[in-house]
C-alpha cells in the first residue's frame, strides 16, 4: 500500500491521477493529512465515500512508531521513534518564548563519523524515507501544544547524503497546503557535502548551516573527516554559490567548543580570516559529553573570550544554550537506544560519501 506521507504535492497528484481522481482531491487530502494530521480516511468528511473507500484500499498514512517519550527539566522533549525492526531515530522539540523548534533526523545513524559526535559512533544503518522524515514533524505536531515554528535538520545523519528523500520532505514543510513554513525557518545542516549543497540550492533552497568546527584543514580533517574530500577552500566556494539562492543572506557556521582542541585565541583569529571569504554567522556550541569520548567542554570563560574575539572583528556570534542534556537530547548526543554498529566497512563509508 502507498504511504501518503512519502508523497509531496506533485507525488500525491500523480498518485490521484493513477486512481482516476482530479487534482483538487489530492490537495484536499494533503490538507487533511498534514494540516489536520488525520490518518483515518473515514474521517475525511469532505471526500466522497467512494474515494475514501478507494484510498483505504490502496494507501495508508504511516508514521514511525513512538517507543520512547522523554521530557527534560527545561521543557525539551525527545522522542525515540522506531522506523523498522532494527532501527530507531530521535527527534527533539525545543520550546522557547517566541518559537518552537523541532530537530529531526534524516538517517538511522551517520556515515561521516565526526570525532565529537555521539551519533557518528553509532555507525550508519540506512537512509530514512520521506515518510519517516516528515513523519517526525507529523507526529510532533500532534503531540505538542505549542506551535512548531522552526524545523532544523540537525538530528541523526547527514541530510545531504539522502536528498532523494529529504527534498520531498522539505517541500511538504514549505507547502501552504501542508505545514506552510517559511524557507527562512527551515534549516538543513551539513558537514560540508558539496554536491549535495549544489543540488539543494537548485531544487529546494532553505536556510543552510555548516558544521565547521575547525578554522583550518589540518584540524578539520581530524574532527570532520569529510573535510579530507571537500576541504575548506572548496567548502567556502560552495557556500558562496549557495548564497546566490539562499533565503537568508548568510550561512550559519556551527562550531562545537572542545577544550584545548579548537577553542584557543589563535583559532578564533583564524575564523575571523575565514569569515572574510563568506557572509556568515557563528553559532558556538558547548560540547555535550557522551560515554567514552576523549573530548571535554570548553570552560564558560574560554567560550566567552572566544566569542569576544569574533565579535570585536564585527562578526555576528551566538552561543547556543544547552537544552535537554539531562535526557541526552542536546546537540551531538542523538545516538538512540539502538544496537551499536561501529564496525563499519571503509568501502561502504567511502561509497556513501561519494554518493
Amino acid at each position: 500500500m502507498k504511504n501518503l506521507l512519502d508523497l509531496d504535492a506533485a507525488g500525491l497528484a500523480g498518485f490521484f491521477a493513477e486512481l482516476g481522481e482530479k487534482p483538487f482531491r489530492a490537495r484536499q487530502v494533503l490538507r487533511w493529512v498534514h494540516q489536520r494530521r488525520e490518518s483515518e480516511f473515514g474521517r475525511m468528511s469532505d471526500l466522497a465515500k467512494g474515494l475514501r473507500d478507494k484510498l483505504a484500499a490502496a494507501s495508508r498514512v504511516g508514521a514511525p512508531s513512538i517507543v520512547g517519550d522523554t521530557l527534560a527539566e527545561d521543557g525539551t522533549r525527545k522522542w525515540l521513534l522506531k522506523v523498522d525492526g532494527k532501527n530507531a531515530v530521535e527527534a527533539v522539540f525545543i520550546p522557547e518564548t517566541r518559537r518552537g523548534t523541532l530537530c529531526i533526523s534524516s538517517q538511522a545513524g551517520c556515515v561521516l563519523d565526526c570525532a565529537f559526535c555521539s551519533t557518528g559512533k553509532q555507525g550508519f544503518n540506512r537512509n530514512l524515507t520521506t515518510a519517516e522524515i516528515i513523519g517526525q514533524l507529523w507526529l510532533a505536531s500532534r503531540l505538542v501544544d505549542a506551535r512548531i515554528s522552526n524545523v532544523v535538520m540537525m538530528g541523526m545523519g547527514e541530510p545531504l547524503l539522502n536528498l532523494d528523500n529529504v527534498i520531498p520532505a522539505l517541500r511538504l514543510m514549505l507547502d501552504d497546503n501542508a505545514y506552510g513554513l517559511s524557507r527562512r525557518r527551515v534549516t538543513v545542516s551539513t558537514s560540508g557535502v558539496i554536491p549535495g549543497m549544489d543540488r539543494l540550492r537548485d531544487e529546494c533552497p532553505v536556510a543552510l548551516a555548516v558544521s565547521l568546527h575547525a578554522p583550518n584543514d589540518a584540524l578539520r580533517d581530524r574532527l570532520v573527516p569529510v573535510n579530507r574530500k571537500y576541504p575548506l577552500r572548496a567548502l567556502i566556494a560552495a557556500c558562496n554559490h549557495y548564497l546566490e539562492k539562499a533565503p537568508r543572506d548568510f550561512i550559519t557556521m556551527e562550531y562545537v567548543m572542545l577544550d584545548g582542541v579548537n577553542d584557543r585565541d589563535e583559532h578564533a583569529r583564524e575564523l575571523v580570516a575565514l569569515a572574510k571569504r563568506v557572509r556568515s554567522k557563528f553559532n558556538l556550541i558547548p560540547f555535550n559529553p557522551f560515554p567514552a569520548t576523549e573530548f571535554r567542554r570548553s570552560e564558560p570563560e574560554r567560550i566567552r573570550r572566544f566569542a569576544e574575539i569574533l565579535q570585536r572583528a564585527g562578526l555576528t556570534v551566538t552561543t547556543r544554550k544547552t537544552r535537554g542534556d539531562d535526557i541526552a537530547a542536546a546537540c551531538g548526543q542523538l545516538a538512540g537506544d539502538v544496537a551499536d554498529r561501529t564496525r563499519r566497512s571503509a568501502v561502504v563509508r567511502l561509497k556513501e560519501v561519494r554518493a
